[in-house]
């Protein structure tokens, strides 16, 4: 499939997970990727691995001009950029709400900021924003991360009615609990991985995980010119979480 030939996408967080499973689906099918991540000399060929702290505006600025450059503009953004936080309200101080709000929200819209110039230069302009189940489910121990990730879902409809009348496409995908390096982390550190796993999965009506790879193709039909009358819209890869009820499940 060829639908991103000529195109030029940057994808944040695209060092690894996700964010790289994407880059990688992009480029083949045809799009010029580069992938922007505070490890950007992880990013393996043919993508352009550009250095890039979210939280910094100057940084921001000049990576999504050095990759406009080194691609020739910018037609798709996959603000992917993102980190976790675990507890209930008691257990997050404000440093951490800051700083958690500042990557995964704040961050996304320095980027955008950023690359709206390239985008209204495009006859084929998409923003993809990665939100998260946590968006719109209250899971537990999860306040903080829910409440970067709800922002994100709101962003993303508030960006798509400002921005489509200048032929820019805004929509957002809500993993599940995906397979990633940010959940082996958080799974090598619990007190029984093995349990933990399988209670992970267990909440997924399909009883299992879902793959960095999924999430990639669901962000690559957002982004794809054959999607041109998508916008606005949110799509879940979830394993059916947020929508089904299913006995035994929970």
């Amino acid at each position: 499939m060829t639908d991103f030939d000529g195109l030029a996408a940057i994808v944040t967080g695209g060092a690894s997970g996700i964010g790289l499973a994407t880059a990688r689906l992009l480029a083949s099918r045809g799009a010029r990727v580069a992938a922007l991540d505070l490890t950007a000399d992880a990013v393996p060929a043919p993508l352009i691995g550009i250095w890039c702290d979210v939280t910094d505006d100057a940084s921001v600025r000049t990576a999504v001009a050095e990759s406009a450059g080194s691609l020739g503009g910018i037609d798709i953004l996959v603000n992917n950029a993102g980190i976790g936080a675990q507890g209930t309200v008691l257990d997050n101080d404000d440093d951490e709400w800051r700083r958690v709000l500042d990557v995964n929200v704040v961050g996304m819209a320095r980027v955008m900021r950023a690359a709206l110039p390239y985008l209204r230069r495009s006859g084929a302009a998409a923003v993809v924003n990665t939100g998260s189940i946590a968006s719109w489910s209250g899971l537990p121990r999860r306040v903080l991360y829910s409440a970067s990730k709800g922002a994100v879902l709101a962003m993303t409809l508030a960006m798509a009615a400002d921005h489509v009348q200048e032929g820019i496409r805004v929509n957002a995908v809500t993993p599940g609990t995906a397979d990633t390096p940010w959940i082996g982390r958080l799974l090598a550190v619990a007190d029984d991985p093995q349990a933990e796993r399988a209670a992970l999965e267990a909440r997924q009506p399909m009883g299992r995980l879902v793959s960095a790879g999924e999430v990639a193709h669901a962000i690559a039909y957002l982004a794809s010119p054959l999607s041109s009358s998508t916008t606005g819209t949110v799509l879940a890869v979830d394993g059916g979480m947020y929508g089904l009820r299913l006995p035994g499940r929970r």
